[in-house]
């Protein structure tokens, strides 16, 4: 996972609430193991409409998404947040998360920042033109127009994703002393470890 130290860019205004994985990417993109080109398919049936706000040259390339209240219920399809990191978003901004849906943001590098709705109003507003930045060492939103809003995460999260540590990171650092532990119950416990004998 790659350290995140700030998102900044252009956000899509899309503010809908209770917006579920299902929505994020269909059920049909799901027979792959794969993440590459899932973007393609995220938030499909959205994309069908006509004058959509992820088809909108305006917001081309943008890399934050402003959403409503509830974001990511459902399912717990990790590939919801695949399809975002592949479509080339860094960050979400919402009043709440689905907590399924929060998790697996996280494995994946995935901001999930939870602002108050009046806050989520303010940036809708400034995404129409101008960009918006997520600084994780602040741990603030800020736009161009001097607003200012914090925001808090659980600091293990913080860590990880200023740092890009994942699981795996976090258990190879202990290698030395899974190692240890191996090697002294094997001594201790042959019977369960016939190669060890």
């Amino acid at each position: 996972m790659k350290p995140v130290k700030q998102v900044e860019g252009r956000a899509y205004p899309f503010g809908q609430k209770n917006v579920d994985t299902d929505v994020i990417i269909p059920a049909k993109w799901l027979k792959t193991i794969s993440r590459d080109g899932l973007g393609e398919g995220a938030f499909e049936t959205v994309r069908a409409q006509d004058g959509n706000v992820f088809d909108d040259p305006e917001y081309s390339g943008a890399n934050i998404l402003i959403a409503g209240d509830n974001f990511g219920c459902g399912s717990s399809r990790e590939h919801a947040a695949w399809a975002m990191d592949d479509m080339g978003i860094k960050a979400v901004i919402a009043p709440s998360f689905s907590d399924i849906f929060s998790g697996n943001a996280f494995k994946n590098g995935l901001l999930a920042i939870a602002l108050p709705q009046e806050a989520i109003d303010r940036l809708m507003e400034v995404a129409k033109t101008d960009p918006i930045t997520v600084d994780m060492e602040s741990m603030s939103v800020t736009t161009p127009f001097q607003d200012r809003f914090t925001f808090e995460m659980d600091p293990f999260r913080h860590q990880c994703l200023s740092e890009g540590t994942d699981e795996i990171d976090l258990t190879l650092a202990k290698s030395d002393a899974i190692e240890t532990y191996e090697k002294r119950i094997d001594s201790a416990q042959p019977w369960n470890n016939p190669q060890a004998a």
